[in-house]
């Protein structure tokens, strides 16, 4: 009796986390760049326990930014931003905007991260010596390539002055031009850094959207795909499943409330028939 009475509350209490889960994903349907978090369970003797949360993968639709300065990245990968204490995190979510300095920042103040380029649209950045002597060009290292702050008004590689563009804009490849004289002067500036990971499910949530590697993840790789201006990405939670599973998690909620009810009554019947 002690086995199925303990399974029984230690199996309640872990739906009740798998229920807060799913409830957390419903509640963020509409959340601009939101990852859905997928729970599995283990099984113990004395009960079960959820594994590792997990991260959902799959793209989520795009809507209209409130900006051109917004970047939807239609592809595998997260962008890279920067806090300000200097730790890195990934996001998928591109509401991007220049400050009133010209640094590309998130909502959150966090510095978007990328490369910069010459006049000829190639990372300036030199590849390390460690890396393949076979790739030339530092593009194909991206990877290993350090990043930057994206900063409209002045080159950090050289001092030089950048205000004198009338128009910026970002095209599918990643790349940030500065345009002048009604458009017939076109000069690449940055290229925005899209990282990916082998094991990307297994990403640390750090804050929702925002994401930090780990063991399990891995070292981050170069992401593909293309990126396109004036969009964001919405979230990528399935409210179909997630109620189902809800439904389900009620249901074993359920079952185990009725399981440990009649253990209850079991013992107390065995109680009086000892008295």
């Amino acid at each position: 009796m002690r086995d199925s009475f303990v399974t029984a509350v230690n199996t309640q209490a872990i739906t009740k986390e798998w229920m807060d889960q799913i409830s957390v994903n419903m509640a963020n349907i509409y959340t601009p760049g939101y990852r859905e978090i997928k729970s599995t369970f283990k099984n113990f003797l004395d009960g079960s326990t959820l594994e590792d949360l997990r991260v959902k993968t799959g793209q989520g639709k795009s809507r209209p930014g409130t900006s051109d300065e917004n970047v939807f990245l239609e592809g595998q990968g997260y962008f890279v931003t920067k806090r300000p204490d200097g730790k890195v995190l990934y996001t998928r979510l591109g509401d991007f905007t220049f400050n009133s300095e010209g640094v590309y920042k998130t909502k959150e103040g966090y510095n978007v991260q990328g490369y910069i380029l010459n006049d000829k649209g190639e990372v300036q950045s030199g590849t390390p010596s460690y890396a393949d002597p076979s790739m030339a060009k530092a593009e194909d290292n991206l990877a290993m390539v350090p990043t930057t702050d994206i900063k409209l008004w002045i080159d950090p590689s050289n001092g030089k002055y950048l205000g004198k563009y009338e128009e910026f804009k970002i095209e599918g490849d990643g790349v940030l031009y500065g345009k002048a004289d009604d458009g017939k002067i076109k000069v690449p500036l940055y290229k925005l850094a899209v990282m990916n990971f082998h094991n990307a499910a297994a990403l640390t949530q750090a804050k929702p959207g925002y994401f930090i590697e780990n063991e399990q993840s891995g070292k981050p790789v170069v992401g593909r795909g293309e990126i396109r201006s004036g969009l964001i990405e919405m979230s990528n939670t399935d409210l179909k499943a997630n109620i189902t599973f809800y439904q389900q998690a009620k249901m074993q909620m359920e079952m185990t409330s009725k399981l440990i009810t009649t253990n209850k009554q079991l013992l107390e019947d065995a109680l009086r028939l000892l008295q």
